[in-house]
């Protein structure tokens, strides 16, 4: 899918089967334009939370984050830390989480938020999707309440164990119901456009080359 699948391919390809919002929101870009993430989500569910709030009923609240250590140390090989509910007031990600998650083999991280330590995941190398970088902390300001459960991030369902792909051209979540009948529409289809390209490069118009191909 790295090699040879275009984000584009892989939505036009769920609008076909009427999966038509599967795109995370277009605020959510890589930190570094060739950063490519292809993994089963690892959804994590935040709450903005008042630290002087945190003696109520819930125990976990009175973490410093909720239970975001615990979910954190929860990933699994191939997965992508999946993180939506707070306000977009404080980073979501850093440089830390990233360091363990590398240690997990976990392949990336998709927040409906911020990041922060940016130079430090850059050098880890990393693929962080975030709303960009802004360094102030959710320590006092939110805490992970629930993981490894549905969320929605805009108008998109993602469930554990969603393929999410992500590069510059944005995210989007491919449900694991139709991942197989996705995947291989995208491939044929990726192989037709590089017929079509070929076509257009030897002099047929982009009419004609529609009209024989089906593919624009």
């Amino acid at each position: 899918m790295r090699q040879l699948i275009g984000l584009g391919l892989i939505g036009d390809i769920m609008d076909k089967l009427g999966y038509i919002f599967q795109f995370l929101p277009p605020q959510i870009r890589p930190l570094r334009n060739d950063m490519i993430v292809v993994g089963r989500a690892m959804p994590v569910l935040e709450a903005d939370c008042c630290e002087n709030l945190s003696n109520g009923a819930n125990p976990y609240l009175s973490k410093p984050f909720g239970l975001m250590l615990e979910a954190l140390d929860d990933l699994k090989e191939n997965e992508v830390y999946v993180c939506t509910g707070a306000s977009p007031n404080y980073a979501l990600w850093g440089e830390l989480m990233s360091t363990r998650a590398i240690q997990l083999k976990a392949c990336g991280a998709v927040v409906n938020g911020y990041s922060r330590d940016t130079i430090g995941i850059l050098q880890l190398n990393f693929p962080t999707f975030s709303y960009g970088p802004y360094a102030q902390d959710q320590a006092p300001r939110g805490k992970v309440i629930d993981y490894r459960v549905p969320i929605e991030i805009g108008r998109v369902r993602v469930n554990p164990g969603d393929i999410i792909v992500g590069d510059i051209d944005g995210v989007c979540v491919i449900p694991q119901s139709i991942e197989h009948e996705v995947i291989t529409a995208a491939l044929e289809k990726a192989r037709g456009e590089k017929v079509v390209q070929q076509a257009i490069q030897n002099g047929c118009s982009a009419v004609e080359a529609f009209e024989k191909y089906g593919i624009m």
